[in-house]
């Protein structure tokens, strides 16, 4: 998606800083060992959250599955479990935090909770009978309100590449943050501040397998940390923005695109309807949306009219019935789908009103 302006012999220099020691597990006289809490519920339904197909779909790479439908992840301080109960019913277990209250606090913001899924999705199964269709076999599946800083970082490292070699990005910056604890073999952290992140360099990132997205990242925290107040307070104003403010203030980071600005809006500024356009989502906008175009080739302006026809057709909410389309175009979720889906149906109808236009 991105090209490298300048040859690697004219990376920008940094200032030559003392990195950080290399996290240790915490000290168990001055943190908290890892709770021996109970798993408690969370008053979701499965199909108000369905957490594989929540957080293995791309949204977010930093939790990870520590069991059979349980994913572990953290949320500032906060080191906590989430697992499907057999009764479909949404569970949580907090192993480490300075505040049970304020765990269980940011988790429900995390998760969007304020949201019901079953009304938007009854409000656009109403007026699209291919999402009524898709609904029945992916209910549940949730976007998240992440922190943008974490939200940025992940989207950054996200550029043309695949999802193995992204978590492995992901990782390694994670791993600069306070260790909170290990689950099922995982080692936890809390995710680095800027200033921590500010402390690692181009060459660095490069080393650890980066390649061009270092220096977007290292660039990226140079441009937040300059910003009045603070880049991470900064980010969180872009929430009181509207959307195309928002994507063009975050587009002058360097390494973000359209694209990349698209995905933060949603997974993490509150632009419900913002739109993240890649080429599997231009195949569904031509395939179901704007048939007319199939076969063109997919420019910035083609860009626009897709998210205009994604917006016109689910409204406020549309980056949330988007999600749920990408999510059902996935090799892992096709399987879900039975033969007779409504899909080839719905693909044949949209042709016929092309043709009818």
């Amino acid at each position: 998606m991105y090209s490298l302006n300048n040859p690697l012999s004219k990376m920008s220099k940094r200032p030559k800083l003392t990195p950080l020691p290399p996290s240790t597990p915490p000290n168990p006289q001055t943190l908290h060992r890892l709770k021996p809490t109970k798993w408690a519920p969370l008053n979701l339904s499965q199909s108000e959250l369905s957490l594989p197909l929540t957080f293995p779909t791309g949204q977010t790479f930093r939790w990870k599955q520590t069991a059979p439908l349980q994913y572990t992840g953290t949320l500032g301080p906060h080191l906590i479990s989430l697992k499907h109960h057999q009764d479909g019913g949404v569970y949580y277990h907090i192993h480490h935090s300075p505040s049970d209250s304020a765990a269980k606090s940011v988790l429900l913001d995390f998760l969007n909770v304020r949201i019901s899924l079953a009304e938007l999705w009854g409000t656009f199964s109403s007026s699209d009978s291919r999402f009524a269709e898709l609904a029945k076999y992916f209910a549940g599946a949730r976007v998240l309100r992440q922190d943008p800083v974490e939200c940025l970082v992940q989207f950054l490292c996200s550029s043309n590449n695949n999802i193995g070699r992204i978590t492995k990005m992901v990782d390694f910056v994670s791993g600069l943050g306070t260790y909170l604890g290990e689950v099922e073999g995982f080692e936890f952290h809390e995710f680095p501040s800027l200033e921590r992140l500010a402390m690692v360099t181009e060459v660095e990132l490069r080393k650890a397998g980066f390649g061009y997205r270092a220096k977007y990242i290292t660039g990226t925290v140079d441009a937040l940390q300059s910003k009045p107040g603070g880049g991470a307070e900064w980010l969180m104003s872009l929430r009181k923005l509207e959307l195309q403010e928002a994507i063009d203030a975050l587009c002058t980071l360097p390494g973000v695109g359209p694209k990349v600005a698209a995905c933060i809006a949603l997974f993490s500024l509150d632009q419900h309807h913002a739109i993240p356009v890649d080429t599997h989502v231009w195949k569904i906008a031509t395939r179901y949306l704007l048939p007319e175009l199939a076969g063109a080739r997919l420019t910035p302006k083609l860009c626009s009219r897709v998210a205009e026809a994604f917006v016109s057709k689910y409204g406020e909410y549309a980056g949330w019935a988007q999600t749920l389309l990408f999510i059902a175009e996935l090799p892992s979720q096709k399987a879900i789908l039975p033969s007779n889906s409504c899909t080839i149906k719905e693909k044949n109808s949209a042709k016929r009103k092309s043709r009818e236009a």
